[in-house]
């Protein structure tokens, strides 16, 4: 079990708060991800003609004419529910280059759906009957992308894990300290475990709870998730080969990390990813 426990303690790492040293290094290009914003939604359970290959069609088609041709939106996606508290819940994460690009790319959204839908009738149309797929209620957060990132870029559908974690604030932590242990583990472990087809670690911008990071992992199946752990518990006993090593890390994760964490799994939208 203490294996186990190194294993998800150090994953953590890199995810300390340290806002200033972290958005520097993103804005050195204006086309890396800046700011994530992740929309929680809910299904309406009361909506009687409920047809889920009618809901992907009319988010196909939005996503086309209007999330495809933003240019201020640099990344999208929707994930589905499949293991989380809430059955009713999906979530659309959409990826920013700027702040500014936030704001301006509401504006240009405005401007796409009505090149996308010039009739004034048929539009009300579209919005009302898409909009019917959902409750009132959502929630917004707001991440700042973190280094040390696995690119996805195998096609097709993927399973997503997210695992929310809770920091602590050491007043004799630093970011050298941190990003240099979780670089290593990243480096060692998920970059050469071929099951983890996506690494995305990413920490609270603005939201409930700044002691937030998430970590998202992507598969191609549930077996392979299970699958995952196995190896990468085997590729972290490999790299951290003595106790003594083990036992520093695992000081290292306690000194950052209350232990704390949730995970929620999600079924990846294919047609929807931009």
């Amino acid at each position: 079990m203490m294996k186990k426990v190194y294993l998800f303690l150090i994953s953590c790492l890199g995810l300390m708060l340290m806002p200033d040293m972290q958005l520097y290094a993103q804005e050195e290009s204006a086309q890396k991800p800046a700011y994530i914003t992740v929309t929680t939604l809910h299904w309406n359970m009361d909506k009687e003609d409920f047809d889920m290959d009618k809901w992907k069609a009319m988010e196909k088609e939005y996503f086309d004419k209007v999330t495809a041709k933003n240019e201020h939106i640099i990344g999208s996606g929707v994930y589905l529910h499949r293991f989380t508290p809430d059955n009713r819940e999906l979530i659309s994460v959409t990826v920013y280059p700027s702040w500014e690009a936030i704001d301006k790319s509401g504006a240009r959204d405005g401007e796409l759906v009505k090149e996308g839908w010039p009739d004034e009738q048929a539009r009300k149309a579209f919005f009302d009957d898409r909009n019917s797929y959902y409750s009132d209620f959502h929630s917004d957060e707001i991440y700042a992308p973190m280094d040390n990132v696995k690119p996805l870029t195998s096609p097709g559908e993927k399973i997503l894990l997210v695992r929310r974690s809770q920091l602590k604030f050491p007043q004799d932590g630093s970011y050298d300290e941190f990003n240099k242990a979780h670089t290593d583990y990243v480096n060692n472990v998920f970059k050469k475990n071929d099951l983890v087809k996506g690494y995305y670690p990413v920490m609270h911008a603005w939201g409930a709870d700044r002691r937030e990071m998430v970590e998202a992992f992507y598969v191609d199946s549930m077996d392979d998730l299970d699958k995952m752990f196995e190896k990468n518990n085997e590729l972290f006993m490999a790299k951290w080969n003595t106790d003594e090593l083990r036992e520093e890390m695992q000081a290292m994760a306690t000194k950052y990390f209350t232990g704390v964490h949730g995970d929620y799994i999600y079924t990846m939208v294919p047609e929807l990813r931009k």
